[in-house]
């Protein structure tokens, strides 16, 4: 079970990555400020639903399960 925690933990940071990289290529062309606050939000939010996967496959693991 920690596999599929750990699965989703990197395809959550690499959706991290992708948001961020779109964010600043909005950024660097001089885009919305509207599209880089949602752009900013929606990293924030898939930060944190990583560090959460992080987490809970750590407590998983250290359950012994």
């Amino acid at each position: 079970m920690s596999t599929v925690f750990n699965l989703f933990a990197v395809a959550v940071m690499v959706a991290v990555v992708f948001v961020l990289i779109r964010g600043l290529i909005n950024m660097l062309r001089g885009g919305s400020g509207n599209t880089s606050n949602k752009l900013m939000q929606a990293r924030v939010v898939l930060q944190f639903v990583a560090i959460v996967l992080i987490v809970l496959a750590m407590w998983y693991s250290q359950s012994g399960n």
